[in-house]
């Protein structure tokens, strides 16, 4: 069989859903994982992630149980949602890839102030820094946050700990870059998964009736 036939389509499109169901559980697993060393106390985060791992596991299964079976209504439903999470997925990625200092920033005020109070004493404790930005727009968040900082820095002689804001943003633009390549990388596989439905459901299986429907 060609490449482009019904064979190779539905080898194509299953295999795509398998690399999916291995990214799902790889998010569950590391979500797992960083519960268990204690890396990540907050539920929301780990909540988070292995919602994510699980939305995805879902979606490959549909995907790859459509492909199997060759089945019009599951395939119709895949491409859907995964075209709805390849706009999300692909604007989210630009966004990364076009942010400046200032929304970085702005972005992780606001981050900062959804966080419960132990997740922020993790990132302090991970990061021996106290705080987000201290400034005069913040003095008083940062002033209940460094009473209560558990960072080892603030048992050393030095005269104050570094802000975790100002750490984070070193780093900021680099993981932008390396979270936007990554999404973008990802969406553009989710638009192929989404070409590969489209072309495999509209072909005829040639071991089907002739005369049967598509």
């Amino acid at each position: 069989m060609v490449c482009g036939g019904f064979t190779c389509s539905k080898n194509a499109l299953c295999s795509l859903n398998v690399v999916y169901m291995l990214v799902g559980l790889l998010l569950i697993g590391v979500a797992a994982w960083g519960k268990g060393f204690g890396l990540v106390s907050s539920i929301h985060i780990i909540g988070g992630v292995i919602a994510v791992g699980v939305f995805l596991l879902l979606i490959a299964i549909v995907g790859l149980v459509g492909a199997v079976h060759h089945h019009q209504v599951m395939l119709f439903f895949y491409m859907v949602i995964l075209f709805i999470v390849f706009l999300f997925q692909f604007g989210v990625s630009c966004s990364c890839l076009a942010m400046n200092s200032g929304q970085q920033e702005a972005l992780l005020n606001s981050t900062w102030q959804m966080l419960d109070n132990k997740t922020k004493e993790d990132l302090e404790n991970q990061l021996n820094c106290c705080g987000l930005f201290n400034t005069s727009s913040s003095l008083g968040q940062y002033t209940q946050d460094l009473d209560s900082c558990p960072a080892a820095c603030k048992k050393t002689s030095l005269p104050t700990c570094f802000t975790c804001g100002d750490m984070m943003l070193i780093h900021a633009a680099e993981a932008l870059k390396i979270l936007g390549g990554v999404g973008l990388f990802f969406s553009f596989t989710e638009i192929l998964g989404v070409w590969l439905a489209v072309r495999y459901r509209n072909q005829k299986d040639p071991r089907a009736n002739p005369s049967a429907f598509l």
